[in-house]
């Protein structure tokens, strides 16, 4: 997977996949005709649905936008409900629930992560229609964002963000097979707000609003414990860091200059990244995304700390060890974009 995903950001594509290309693009299209005009069915919530979503496959930070709106809404007085397709879960039913202590297994590891990061109602299902109908008849919720979908016709939605990934772009602007495109981009020139994830030369007609990924926290997978990165990189200058964990009394590895790094997203090197900017040495590690983690897979013949994504650790909490860490991050975007959205969330009629 890796490497085709390495083809789709380079400048070239595999020219045999082109034909197929141009059927994926006729297909989706008249998909969405016959939504447009009626002839498929759409489901409309009785709430305002926000979808949150992008063009591309691949990483690009939806989550951390998903969190960060939903923190924002809650801080303004809103009732955010959270639908999900919930990729890679096994649970017994759909739709399903996703509480913060749910089995990672029955709710993959975003929906997880979602769930244990805003203390909102997440549900899940491949039919996001469905989704919705089963957030509406369970949760008093008064608006609700859909993370991902905004290819999913079947679901009306009364806003529209796209999320773009300033640094990888569109790639080398084919659709899927030979590109990481699920629709054209000049999709983007009909919704109505877009995140651009990091510094880009792209240029869009519709209001674009920088994002980072700010790393916060470095938390330890079987304590709990949560160290302020800016503390951690200040002791690293003498070394070593007193740890408490266990009530012990022992030397902390946790701000070792050299730390092994994992990740399985669908962007590691974005990862990468921030741990180098945060001081640390890195030994890297990618799996594909959503990889399904053993302990081997963490496992290394050396005494290096483990540090890994948040999104990876969900899924490595059961056999986690005292080497191991996760990176907390946090989307930092331009109080004019939640502004902008609250503004147009007060056009409907919704009793906060």
């Amino acid at each position: 997977m890796k490497k085709i995903v390495d083809t789709w950001y380079g400048e070239t594509a595999i020219s045999w996949l082109k034909p197929f290309s141009y059927l994926f693009s006729l297909i989706s299209t008249t998909r969405r005709k016959l939504y447009a005009s009626g002839r498929k069915k759409v489901y409309r919530a009785s709430v305002p649905l926000i979808v949150i979503g992008n063009i591309s496959v691949g990483g690009t930070g939806k989550t951390p936008l998903i969190i960060y709106l939903a923190r924002k809404l809650i801080s303004a007085g809103y009732r955010p409900g959270i639908v999900s397709r919930g990729y890679g879960s096994k649970a017994p039913e759909y739709p399903f629930h996703v509480k913060a202590d749910s089995p990672v297994i029955y709710s993959g590891d975003e929906a997880l992560l979602i769930a244990r990061n805003t203390d909102c109602p997440v549900v899940i299902d491949a039919d996001r229609s469905e989704a919705v109908r089963s957030l509406e008849q369970h949760y008093d919720c008064n608006v609700i964002l859909s993370d991902d979908g905004l290819q999913h016709y079947a679901m009306a939605r009364d806003i529209e963000i796209a999320v773009v990934d300033g640094r990888r772009g569109f790639g080398n602007g084919y659709l899927i097979p030979a590109g990481p495109l699920r629709e054209k981009p000049e999709r983007l020139d009909e919704v109505d707000l877009i995140i651009c994830n990091g510094t880009s030369q792209l240029n869009f007609n519709t209001p674009v609003y920088s994002m980072t990924l700010e790393p916060r926290h470095l938390c330890h997978l079987q304590s709990g414990q949560i160290f302020a990165i800016a503390d951690i990189v200040q002791e690293m200058a003498n070394s070593r860091v007193a740890s408490n964990i266990d009530n012990a009394n022992t030397e902390s590895k946790a701000a070792k200059h050299k730390v092994h790094a994992i990740a399985g997203i669908g962007n590691p090197e974005r990862f990468f990244s921030s741990l180098c900017d945060c001081g640390f040495d890195i030994i890297s590690h990618v799996f594909d995304d959503h990889h399904v983690y053993t302990l081997e897979d963490i496992s290394f013949d050396d005494d290096y700390e483990v540090i890994m994504t948040e999104k990876d650790a969900v899924k490595c909490m059961a056999f986690a060890r005292n080497t191991d860490w996760y990176l907390r991050v946090d989307a930092v975007i331009d109080d004019a974009f939640i502004n902008i959205l609250l503004s147009k969330l007060h056009t409907f009629s919704i009793e906060i």
